[in-house]
């Protein structure tokens, strides 16, 4: 009985800990989110109104929410689809096929990674500069100097040069993950599939994504939540939700209105629906995602 004590009691201080932290930094400012939402607010006075629900009527009415929310969509999509498909076509290459140097093009994906967003944004920065971009500099080769492309000044495509950015920061950390799975894959698996005479695209979808299906599964999750967290910083640094709006998330929409706008109630109203839609989108991946554990 002591024994059966004390070890419920050294559990306890093990554990009692991370639940203070976890409580006091993540759930106790979740909560007064929810209740500052609900209050006007310039978070600088002291001085708050009670309006309800009033800052999510305003929020449906807003045409730069739902800008900043298509922008948000349209970020998690793209970038999730091309980051995983390179990622898992690299990966497949670097581990399966006989290529010289694969520590050196593991290092060199890898680099991107380990850079700061700051350092990344004054890269692409770099390269989108209109007049003496790498880009347009290699464009104007072709079609002339005249009317250089406004890469981050052009509302129609200002998301899309932030999406190309994202992923190229992003695929050489899931190469890597994707590589260490695929190294555990047994070669007899793949020597059988080629004397049934399956060829490299069909064992990559009947072998390969398969047998690594649980580890996608969880970095799918992982990567499209935190992608929400990572559009906004690329955007701040960047474009600072320009122009007029066009490269607006929802957190760059809230940090705007809460700091800037000094509207902070409406900011935290922006803010609770970060969250709830995070933890939609968080359960309706894992639902899609779920498919029978294959081992071997």
């Amino acid at each position: 009985m002591k024994a059966r004590k004390g070890k419920g009691l050294f559990i306890f201080c093990c554990l009692a800990p991370a639940a203070i932290l976890f409580i006091l930094f993540m759930v106790v400012p979740t909560v007064d989110i929810f209740r500052m939402s609900l209050f006007s607010w310039g978070g600088y006075t002291p001085d708050k109104d009670f309006v309800g629900i009033d800052n999510f009527k305003t929020l449906f009415q807003s045409d730069r929410f739902y800008q900043a929310f298509q922008n948000s969509i349209l970020l998690i999509v793209v970038v999730t689809i091309v980051t995983f498909a390179m990622a898992l076509i690299f990966a497949y290459i670097l581990t399966r096929e006989r290529i010289r140097g694969r520590g050196f093009f593991r290092v060199i994906f890898y680099i991107p990674n380990i850079l700061s967003v700051v350092v990344i944004s004054a890269i692409f920065s770099a390269i989108y500069d209109p007049n003496q971009g790498l880009l347009n500099s290699f464009l104007n080769l072709f079609r002339g100097a005249d009317d250089p492309i406004l890469w981050l000044g052009n509302q129609r495509i200002v998301i899309y040069s932030i999406a190309i950015a994202m992923v190229w920061q992003a695929i050489g950390y899931y190469m890597v993950m994707y590589m260490a799975s695929m190294a555990n894959i047994p070669e007899s698996l793949y020597e059988s599939a080629s004397l049934e005479g399956a060829g490299k695209i069909t064992q990559f979808f009947t072998i390969t994504i398969p047998l690594i299906w649980a580890n996608i599964r969880t970095t799918l999750t992982f990567f499209v939540i935190s992608s929400i967290n990572m559009s906004f910083l690329m955007v701040k640094a960047m474009t600072n939700g320009g122009p007029d709006g066009a490269s607006n998330v929802f957190l760059s929409y809230m940090y705007q209105e809460a700091y800037t706008n000094s509207s902070y109630g409406y900011g935290m109203a922006i803010g609770v629906m970060v969250f709830l839609f995070s933890f939609a989108l968080a359960g309706i991946l894992n639902a899609a995602t779920k498919r029978p554990e294959i081992e071997f």
